[in-house]
């Protein structure tokens, strides 16, 4: 998805894991990932880069998909689509 298309999703749940460093933004995102239903979208904030590629990764790995990711000044939303 585009950056654009991205910035309009409306995200069903959003988790902040902001201010945490790895392995935090994907501990949070395995939790609340359990709190959506297949289908819905999970918005996850963070500010530690390396989930740039970890939380691509965390969602290959559990068979969700990743929509992408927007910069917002220093901070991350990145979105996942739950699969199952």
């Amino acid at each position: 998805m585009t950056p654009e298309e991205l910035k309009n999703i409306k995200a069903d749940k959003v988790v902040d894991a902001r201010g945490t460093s790895c392995p935090g933004p994907i501990l949070a995102a395995k939790k609340a990932i359990a709190e959506i239903q297949p289908g819905q979208i999970m918005e996850v904030l963070a500010s530690d880069a390396g989930t740039k590629k970890d939380l691509p990764a965390w969602c290959k790995k559990t068979g969700n998909e990743f929509l992408g990711m927007v910069e917002d000044a220093g901070d991350l939303k990145l979105y996942i689509k739950r699969m199952k």
